[in-house]
């Protein structure tokens, strides 16, 4: 287990380099920090003195891979890609673009408001998701498997902006049960969170029923399902028992999806509602044009995703230790 562990860590790595130089080039090669500073400063009435200034001020005057000006390790360390990528590696994402707020310390502020919105959204979310998917499939060719399916393909063909806006006119304005906007700590929070969250589940309740039941639906009509039936084993026990344990592989790989969105937050979520997460602060950073913020929220996003990755990869060896032998599995 334990090199099967450092192996996953090893291939990780190349795959994060690739990332920060993908990245890199995105922001500084495809457009230039001439470019950025004409859409920050204003594209009207702005002089090449302006821009110089403004590039000078933000670290973007120094050469992109290599300083010819100065010798030694320098010529490395004084260039836009060891100050603005390299860094990066380290999670020092340095200060914005736009009113040089320091990132890091944004990001630790704001990544609560948007963990208290997604981590019970997304837990909450595939319990049920999965739970209704086991009734539906235990009840397969059946008036409930027919309405179950309808329904699902029902929720999952409305905007979220629907339940949105619904949810919010329904429950804030009409009942007044809960506030339309805004954000506190502490036990205050719960007023402020329970809205999006139940949102946020009903919104993904559709997908999640229709992927889940065609997961458990397949794996029923396997060898090993008839098997257990033949035993004497109850329908029940066969698939809440066996069933849900071998479709654990596909479960697994659909959940690694949503680990960004722990802690990046809901873009469209946090904006409606208000919520000082880091889904709002991307959208305010994408408004005032502050690359810095959007680079730094891109490379967040790529590692969550990279760690979402290795950790299915390691949970893929609990459910079926053949995986770590590369032992075929079907």
């Amino acid at each position: 287990m334990t090199s099967y562990i450092v192996r996953r860590i090893l291939y990780a790595i190349p795959i994060l380099i690739g990332v920060n130089i993908t990245v890199f080039l995105l922001f500084f090669v495809v457009s230039s920090p001439d470019q950025m500073a004409q859409r920050i400063l204003g594209e009207k009435n702005i002089t090449q003195e302006d821009i110089d200034n403004w590039k000078k001020q933000n670290g973007y005057h120094l050469p992109l891979w290599f300083n010819t000006k100065v010798s030694g390790t320098e010529s490395f360390t004084q260039t836009i890609f060891f100050q603005k990528s390299v860094k990066l590696f380290f999670f020092d994402f340095g200060t914005s673009d736009a009113n040089n707020i320091d990132i890091t310390s944004q990001i630790s502020q704001r990544m609560w408001a948007s963990l208290a919105i997604a981590l019970p959204t997304f837990l909450v979310g595939v319990l049920v998701n999965i739970t209704v998917s086991m009734i539906v499939a235990y009840y397969r060719a059946t008036y409930v498997d027919f309405w179950g399916t309808i329904l699902a393909v029902i929720l999952m063909s409305v905007s979220t902006l629907f339940y949105i806006i619904g949810g919010q006119w329904v429950f804030g304005k009409i009942l007044r049960l809960f506030p339309i906007s805004g954000y506190d700590s502490g036990v205050d929070m719960l007023k402020f969170v329970i809205l999006p969250v139940v949102i946020g589940i009903i919104g993904g309740v559709g997908n999640g029923i229709r992927f889940y039941r065609t997961i458990f639906l397949e794996e029923v009509n396997r060898d090993y399902v008839r098997t257990a039936r033949a035993k004497g084993l109850s329908e029940g026990v066969v698939l809440f028992k066996h069933v849900l344990k071998n479709a654990m592989i596909p479960i697994l790989t659909n959940v690694v999806l949503v680990i960004p969105l722990l802690f990046m937050g809901s873009l469209v979520m946090e904006a409606f509602f208000a919520i000082p997460g880091l889904g709002g602060f991307t959208i305010e950073a994408i408004h005032a044009q502050d690359f810095a913020i959007v680079r730094s929220m891109v490379y967040i996003g790529s590692v969550l995703y990279i760690v979402g990755l290795l950790f299915t990869d390691i949970c893929y060896t609990l459910v079926d230790p053949r995986i770590q032998l590369g032992t075929s599995v079907s």
